[in-house]
């Protein structure tokens, strides 16, 4: 499948009618609060004013519910875990939801929000959703929505096939690097064939529903509406869109499907989640809005992800001369001693750069593991084993950072629920567009502090320098 210029996005027919006064309306008509179930903690890229919540026990779903808020996250990090285990997390988060839901007096409404770049346990983690729900309510669900377009990480589906941003180039999804991940890779750019592939054939290419932009734009609603109204049978149906109109359009029908008793769960990126919710936009957070300008501290990065993306963002840090940078040499993960005496070394240079108000950079060694002996859950293990570590550098400290920043979506996770231990933060927005910004609570390590979380495959080459640069 060819790539194709960024100039075919403008030779979409536009819209026809006034989107944004119809999806106002038809939201006021979605009563159900939303919950998002995020397998890491990238998937509040669009959304402020939100809750995300790091438990899934009965109480603190309780709380979850009655937040006051239509939509509330639950941070599942089971991207960085191995199959049976995300298995096991979401059969006793889907349970307790549902339970929590009913004690609540709430109608809800599931998201299941992953990698705009179609990585993650698929379809196993919707599967269970469905198992756990039907079991528990005696209902089923009528199809699966399945939409990945994120705008701000340059995530586009069009004729049914899901494209990366590269340079001035659309990158047929199963091109790129991420297709090639070797927990999560695929083959497959046309998201009917992904399915396929996923499902090992269970649901087919040509038994999807493909909800069209040119339908969308025309505003053939009712058309839409029958098809979503024919899903049966935990169909799938493909979402195009290119646009965050697309997305507004699309919930109008959906709204209304929803309201005549179909039933479905969504597999999305970032921005289905910011619409159905009802989130307006925001500025972009400001250096007044992160630190505090009477802090005499160093601010703290770790770098983790090794995408290619995060490599060329780190040698653009490294221009910056008013840091001090520490690799963290992640051979020694095979020899527990060794690796315990790599964090202790780090972590007090780390302590003495930030108490003498200097900013310091930890990042992960370049070089990629040899690891092709090694099976998928062995390498998950692997990539945990040096998150742990490197996350324990943030847990053993002593002094309050001027901020924090984690790049990458393991390691951002592992920061905020194991070395910082939130249970609840509040997302305050995006420093830039797809890079979000958690208030930490009260019973965290350090308490109303902004934290960064950067993913891996997100942002400019000089994002992470130009953000570094205006906090310290």
């Amino acid at each position: 499948m060819a790539k194709l210029p960024i100039s075919e996005l403008d030779k979409i027919p536009s819209f026809t009618y006034d989107v944004d006064k119809l999806y106002q309306e038809e939201l006021k008509n979605l009563n159900k609060t939303i919950v998002v179930l995020d397998d890491d903690p990238t998937g509040i890229q669009t959304v402020h004013g939100v809750n995300v919540y790091t438990k899934v026990d009965l109480n603190t779903l309780n709380n979850a519910f009655n937040d006051g808020n239509k939509m509330f996250f639950i941070l599942t990090n089971s991207r960085a875990m191995s199959a049976q285990e995300s298995m096991d997390y979401h059969q006793k988060a889907t349970l307790n939801v549902v339970l929590a839901a009913h004690q609540t007096h709430h109608d809800y409404l599931v998201i299941s929000r992953s990698d705009s770049t179609l990585r993650g346990h698929y379809p196993l983690e919707t599967n269970e959703i469905r198992k756990e729900i039907k079991f528990a309510c005696k209902n089923d669900f009528d199809g699966e929505i399945i939409m990945p377009f994120f705008l701000e990480g340059g995530r586009y589906t069009l004729n049914n096939t899901h494209y990366v941003k590269e340079g001035d180039y659309l990158v047929p999804a199963a091109d790129t690097e991420f297709a090639k991940d070797k927990t999560f890779g695929y083959s497959s750019s046309h998201l009917g064939e992904w399915i396929e592939e996923k499902t090992n054939g269970q649901y087919k290419a040509d038994d999807v529903i493909y909800v069209s932009l040119e339908d969308l734009r025309a505003g053939n609603f009712d058309k839409i509406e029958s098809d979503l109204l024919s899903s049966k049978g935990f169909n799938k149906v493909v979402v195009n869109a290119i646009s965050y109109d697309d997305v507004k359009a699309f919930c109008i029908p959906f709204i209304r499907a929803l309201n005549k008793n179909k039933f479905f769960i969504i597999r999305s990126a970032a921005a289905l989640t910011k619409i159905l919710g009802g989130i307006d936009d925001k500025p972009l957070l400001t250096k007044k809005d992160l630190v505090a300008s009477n802090d005499q501290v160093g601010g703290v990065v770790l770098v983790g992800s090794h995408t290619n993306k995060t490599s060329q963002q780190l040698e653009q840090l490294k221009q910056l001369k008013d840091l001090d940078f520490i690799e963290f040499d992640v051979s020694h993960v095979f020899d527990k001693e060794a690796l315990t005496n790599e964090v202790n070394r780090v972590t007090q240079q780390v302590e003495a750069d930030i108490k003498a108000n200097k900013s310091v950079v930890v990042y992960t060694t370049r070089q990629v593991l040899d690891l092709k002996d090694k099976s998928k859950d062995e390498i998950l293990k692997v990539s945990t084993d040096i998150s742990d570590a490197v996350t324990s550098i943030i847990a053993n400290l002593t002094t309050k950072p001027r901020f924090i920043i984690a790049k990458g979506g393991i390691t951002s996770s592992d920061v905020g629920v194991k070395a910082l231990n939130v249970s609840k933060a509040e997302v305050l927005g995006q420093v830039r567009p797809g890079i979000p910004v958690w208030l930490t609570g009260d019973d965290s390590k350090f308490s109303k502090m902004p934290y960064i979380i950067f993913p891996g495959n997100v942002g400019s080459v000089d994002d992470l320098k130009n953000i570094v640069e205006e906090l310290i």
